[in-house]
Order: C-alpha cells, then sequence, then structure tokens
C-alpha cells in the first residue's frame, strides 16, 4: 500500500494494523482471536514484504514472550488479542513491566468472562489490562473511539511504549475493531526512537524522568534481563529491601510523573455544562449522539471522552467535578471505570452498565440524563 497521505474506506482492526505498521513495527507475534484476527492476518501478509517477522505463536503465553524477546533485540514489536488471550499474557505482562520492555498489545475487547460471546462487543478488560499481573506496575492504555484513532492511537502506543520503556495498551472493543470508516493515512509521522545508548545502567540512573536507556542484544552492552528485582545492572538483588522498593517506585513513578504528557482527553460542550458524561472508547459515540440531542433542547450538558485509561486523566476528571453537580458514567461492562471517576469527585456519580453483547445506544444514555437532569 502506498505510504503517501491517502484517504481509504477501512475496518478498525485494518487500521490498526496500519498504525503499527507506520510506527516502525517490525516484529509481530500471536494467535489468532476473535474479533481481532484480522490484525494478525494482515500483518502476515505485509510484516514479511517488508523486511518485517511474523510468527504464530502455539498460545498467548509464548506470543508475548516472543514479543518481548523481539523488542531486546531492538525490534519494535507487538501482538494481538482478545480476553481470554490476554488473561494468558499477565505473566508475561509483569515481566515486560519489571524488565522495562517496550511493547504494545492491541486487545479487541469482547463479552466475557472465559470464553463468552466471542464475537460480541464488551469493554470488560480495563482492570485486567491494569492489575491484571501481580504486583505494582503502570502500563499506558489507549481508548480509541473510530477508526482514524485505531490509526491514530496504534502509532501513539508505539510513541509512548518507546518513550517511557512500558508495555503499552490499545483497549478497543469489538465494534471499533468490525467498524468501517473513512481513515486519513497521514504521511507526516513523527516517531519516538529508544535511546540505545551503551554505558549507562540500563534498569536505573540519574535521569529526571526514570526512564534509563535500553541497549539491544549486539550492541555491545553487558546485559542482563531478568525477572526477579535486580540492581541498576540487572544483577539479581532479591534479598534487598531497598533495593525492590527503589526498582518498583521507579518503573510506576516514570509513568505516573508524567500524566500530563501522557493522558489525553476529549471535551464537548463542558463550558456551561451542570451534567456530563465521562466515557471511553465505543460508547463515546453513543453518548456524544445524546449529548447533543439533548444541547439541542437547551439543556446544559457536557461530555468528556478519556482517549487515555492508563495512567486515569486524574487532573482533567477532578476539574470536571468542581465544575458539574452530576457525572453518568455509561460503560459496556458492570462498572470499572466508574470507581476510579468516584474516587476523584465530590459531586454525585450515576453509572449506566450494559453487558448483553450489544453496544448502548444513544437513546438510554439519552433516558438516563433525562433523569438525572429531572
Amino acid at each position: 500500500m502506498s505510504t503517501k497521505s491517502e484517504r481509504l474506506i477501512l475496518m478498525g482492526n485494518q487500521a490498526a494494523a496500519e498504525g503499527a505498521l507506520k510506527a516502525g513495527c517490525s516484529f509481530y507475534a500471536g494467535y489468532p482471536i476473535t474479533p481481532s484476527s484480522e490484525i494478525m492476518e494482515m500483518l502476515a501478509r505485509r510484516l514479511p514484504k517488508q523486511g518485517g517477522v511474523f510468527i504464530q505463536m502455539e498460545d498467548e503465553l509464548a506470543s508475548l514472550a516472543a514479543v518481548i524477546g523481539a523488542a531486546w533485540t531492538g525490534a519494535k514489536a507487538m501482538t494481538a488479542t482478545s480476553g481470554p488471550g490476554l488473561s494468558l499474557m499477565m505473566e508475561g505482562l509483569g515481566y515486560a513491566a519489571i524488565t522495562e520492555t517496550p511493547c504494545v498489545i492491541i486487545d479487541i475487547q469482547r463479552a466475557g468472562p472465559a470464553t463468552g460471546q466471542a464475537t460480541r462487543v464488551g469493554s470488560g478488560d480495563l482492570l485486567q489490562a491494569r492489575y491484571g499481573s501481580h504486583g505494582d506496575y503502570c502500563p499506558i492504555a489507549l481508548s480509541p473511539w473510530s477508526v482514524q484513532e485505531m490509526y491514530d492511537l496504534t502509532i501513539r502506543a508505539f510513541n509512548l511504549s518507546e518513550r517511557f520503556r512500558v508495555p503499552a495498551f490499545v483497549l478497543a472493543e469489538e465494534a471499533v475493531g468490525h467498524l468501517r470508516e473513512t481513515v486519513r493515512l497521514h504521511d507526516e509521522i513523527a516517531l519516538v526512537e529508544r535511546n540505545r545508548e551503551v554505558g549507562p545502567p540500563p534498569f536505573g540512573h540519574d535521569q529526571q524522568d526514570g526512564v534509563p536507556p535500553m541497549p539491544a542484544f549486539g550492541d555491545g552492552a553487558n546485559l542482563m534481563v531478568t525477572g526477579s528485582t535486580h540492581d541498576e545492572w540487572g544483577y539479581r538483588k532479591v534479598e534487598s529491601p531497598e533495593q525492590h522498593a527503589r526498582l518498583v517506585e521507579r518503573i510506576n513513578r516514570k509513568v505516573l510523573d508524567h500524566e500530563a504528557e501522557i493522558a489525553e482527553v476529549d471535551a464537548h460542550f463542558l463550558d456551561d455544562a451542570q451534567v456530563a458524561v465521562v466515557t471511553y472508547g465505543f460508547c463515546g459515540r453513543s453518548a456524544l449522539a445524546a449529548v447533543k440531542a439533548l444541547r439541542a433542547q437547551n439543556l446544559r450538558v457536557g461530555m468528556l471522552r478519556l482517549k487515555t485509561i492508563w495512567p486515569f486523566p486524574d487532573q482533567a476528571v477532578r476539574a470536571l467535578g468542581k465544575s458539574v453537580r452530576h457525572i453518568l458514567v455509561p460503560e459496556m461492562n458492570l462498572g470499572q471505570l466508574v470507581g476510579q471517576v468516584r474516587e476523584r469527585v465530590r459531586c454525585e456519580v450515576t453509572q449506566l452498565n450494559q453487558v448483553n453483547g450489544e453496544v448502548i445506544v444513544p437513546a438510554d444514555i439519552e433516558a438516563r440524563l433525562r433523569e438525572i437532569i429531572s
């Protein structure tokens, strides 16, 4: 496909694959799983033609392990999956976090738990992406609501992953992954490349942002990569309380201290809003339609869409809680984000939840907003 800027009609999953290629992805390892398989199918065709490597693994455990290994050879590496596959990746996620391995995981969410409804929509993986592996770590997770954002946010996931040396998620839902829309494939994209400097310790140094350089195997550094507690040079220090605390605190702070750089939100009609919807992903489309319908009737409602889920956009949500009297949080789960909102605001918060494998339609959000307003 041409590298020039062009407008195409693509499925969301196809746009994500295009975004990965544009970001410089050179390695993909995965296992086919509905509803993400189109990403794998497209990269299986395209990557080898561009000098990259595609491997179909035996399962999702091996998929993320291969991605981590490829990243340490210098590759920009990724995988794609859905709920059951993501569950199998949790051990690898923790390993990527403690070894500070940049990698991208695209999760096209479906209705769960377990096998659930393999072809139906859900948003049940938000907390798993953040807390599914044991211990304290902080990945980055982005939430697209359109096919264009499947392209744009996949590129951004690679950039953030490389910038902060962390696993980065694109948390999309089946409805976005299988949506078809017009997409502009931009010809001018700023890409972030990891710092591969040889010399400084690769697991912690004196740089203020807490992100150490990451030379690849073969660059000349004496690398030791372990999932055990380690010092700045990678040597195991499992008996040192001080070393473990220093390591865990740094791998979290390097993300949390940069919330302003990472977290993105999309605000609509909030200047005079008394009631607001806090939303993300595909629900944002329904919420915006509902808000526009009520605004046409001179009702003071607005919307804040979270394009970044993790780290949570703390500042934006706290500010919203001070400017409105009531917040509605619609989700295609039983309430995974609403608790994060309630922790940060003092205004009243109402949740609207749906777990029947269908998207929440604008009429349902509009009806709940009318109840709140009245």
